[in-house]
């Protein structure tokens, strides 16, 4: 006996690859199809539609097919309102229950489609019964009696498309990672996406890493954060204890990054840096008593830039700012995440993970690391709307520097 689905595709299915995605999904698990109906869009801006029906062998074998292709814009025609299920309790979640992507979702609840806020990846959707919202929670956070969404009824998922008109400062952040791309003209790319976002309101996070220290790329990275253009930090108690340690001690992991001279005893600057931002009782109280007076973390505190720092097990101290709980960091990230409009993750591969966790798919990103591995594996963790460059972060930051300021003569 054959099990089938209708299930329907529409937007831009063709430039965006996802219709040979769901018919690759349909052949790798064995399925089978019939184009009921196909529309093509003729214009740039008009879209496609495509009518599948698909079948299987089994009803499981269909089911989990049908999953894979939900995943990745597929919707069931006709839908019926999605299953809610409460939850058993605190932390748990009922059997089958939905486990989200980071791309914008729509759940049907009593006829009608609502958006689900606060969408990430790996989450489960709770469905707020009194108003009729729907929003994502992250498994730790989930109460019992939540009204959990389960199965696959009713659910509507819609992956970034690529437009075909690539025109405008976003238009070369289509994915792809190359070394071998030209540095400076994409750089100049990044440069104007940003300015475009700024000018349109947006919030630009910048996620860093201690190489950036390392590099001399300080001074570059705290005009940006001074002249606003980039509004808010997360980073690890490292690249902070780097960074204050450059003012203090004019070293950065006891090695001087302008002559590259290891001064005497300059191993135990990162130490009697932490010690001393401890006597002042944090970041903001060493600014404000003027015990730092420069660089990363002074214009985060001096701008009103928000920052999280996030804590790790071989932190050394760690200052009082670093969060040293990881729920309590990761709940942090998340908020300062879902502010982002754009974010620039530079040269650190754990904290650029975390936060890519957190973001949707609708927020713009750009990867930058000399290493091939951590651009490619940051791209490849669902975000479909990143850029990878292959770079050196201390020629990537006063580039972008030079662009973004010294054109407009700040």
């Amino acid at each position: 006996m054959t099990a089938s689905r209708v299930v329907e595709l529409e937007g831009h299915i063709i430039d965006s690859g996802m219709m040979q995605t769901a018919f690759g999904i349909l052949i790798d698990m064995g399925g089978s199809f019939e184009v009921e109906e196909f529309e093509v869009g003729r214009h740039k801006d008009e879209e496609s539609y495509a009518r599948l029906t698909v079948m299987a062998d089994t009803e499981e074998q269909l089911q989990s097919i049908v999953h894979e292709l939900h995943q990745n814009g597929a919707n069931p025609v006709e839908p019926n309102d999605a299953e809610l299920k409460p939850a058993p309790s605190d932390q748990v979640v009922p059997t089958g229950f939905y486990s989200t992507t980071n791309h914008p979702t729509d759940i049907r609840y009593e006829g009608a489609w609502i958006p689900v806020e606060n969408v990430e990846m790996d989450c489960a959707v709770i469905v707020d019964t009194d108003d009729g919202r729907a929003y994502t929670k992250v498994l730790n956070a989930v109460e019992e009696g939540d009204m959990v969404v389960t199965g696959e009824s009713g659910i509507r998922v819609s992956p970034p498309e690529r437009a075909r008109d690539q025109s405008g400062a976003f238009g070369f952040m289509q994915g792809g990672i190359s070394s071998e791309r030209p540095s400076l003209s994409t750089i100049q790319q990044i440069g104007e996406a940003i300015e475009q976002t700024k000018a349109d309101g947006g919030k630009v996070l910048a996620v860093c890493g201690p190489a950036l220290i390392h590099s001399g790329a300080r001074e570059d990275l705290a005009r940006l954060i001074r002249e606003g253009y980039i509004d808010m930090l997360s980073a690890g108690n490292g690249f902070a204890v780097h960074d204050l340690e450059r003012d203090l001690y004019g070293t950065s992991l006891g090695m001087d990054t302008e002559s590259l001279d290891h001064p005497r005893e300059g191993h135990k600057h990162h130490i009697y840096t932490i010690s001393e931002i401890i006597r002042a009782g944090g970041i903001e109280q060493a600014v404000d008593d003027g015990v730092v007076e420069s660089g990363v973390m002074y214009e985060c505190v001096e701008n009103d830039a928000p920052f999280v720092l996030a804590g790790s097990i071989r932190d050394d101290g760690p200052l009082p700012d670093t969060i040293t709980d990881a729920i309590e960091a990761q709940n942090a990230i998340r908020e300062q995440a879902h502010e982002a409009d754009m974010v620039l993750m530079l040269s650190t591969l754990l904290h650029s993970v975390a936060v890519g966790n957190c973001l949707p798919s609708t927020t713009r990103v750009v990867c930058v690391d000399i290493n091939p591995a951590t651009v490619t594996q940051l791209v490849d963790r669902g975000s479909d709307q990143a850029v990878g460059m292959v770079t050196d972060i201390g020629t990537f930051v006063p580039i972008l520097a030079e662009e973004l300021l010294d054109e407009s003569g700040l």
